[in-house]
């Protein structure tokens, strides 16, 4: 059992319930979110895999060149995903392979390429994000639209303080 996964007697023990009062609030902040992050993605990514037989970093890779249609290199692929080179170009080759991207020599550097969706490549991505979004919408359905919108303004103050 990992450190997130909840004991059998079902209590819903995590990273951030094991602290004690002693801890920093912070830390305990951190381990909450983080716990939350977890859990979630966790989830994402065996409904990817069921539904649509994609992993979360090729759906990822996917949701950043539909917001750039003119394509992406792959050094900024990368950065935006924060993964490295290397597991780009096989995210890559495994799209392409499907014919969900294709490469394309940079216009302004002919030694450099850009990565587009396909047009099929478009189709498949639609697709999955509507439903992607009504999963996330499901997972945090029990959460009010004012404590939904309160916690969205406050991660935005916190990311706000952390650049």
């Amino acid at each position: 059992m990992d450190d997130l996964t909840p004991p059998n007697d079902g209590a819903a023990l995590d990273l951030a319930s094991r602290l004690t009062q002693d801890h920093h609030q912070s830390l305990k902040l951190w381990l909450r979110m983080l716990s939350c992050t977890v859990r979630i993605e966790n989830e994402i990514r065996s409904r990817l895999r069921t539904t649509f037989d994609i992993t979360l970093p090729r759906f990822d890779l996917m949701a950043q060149l539909e917001r750039h249609p003119d394509g992406l290199r792959m050094g900024e692929l990368s950065r935006r995903m924060m993964v490295t080179g290397g597991n780009i170009t096989g995210i890559t080759d495994q799209l392409e392979q499907e014919a969900l991207v294709v490469r394309v020599p940079d216009p302004k550097d002919r030694r450099a390429y850009k990565v587009k969706l396909t047009s099929e490549g478009h189709t498949a991505f639609a697709r999955m994000a509507v439903v992607h979004e009504e999963w996330i919408a499901d997972l945090l359905k029990d959460m009010s639209p004012d404590d939904k919108g309160q916690l969205i303004a406050l991660l935005s103050q916190m990311k706000q303080h952390l650049q």
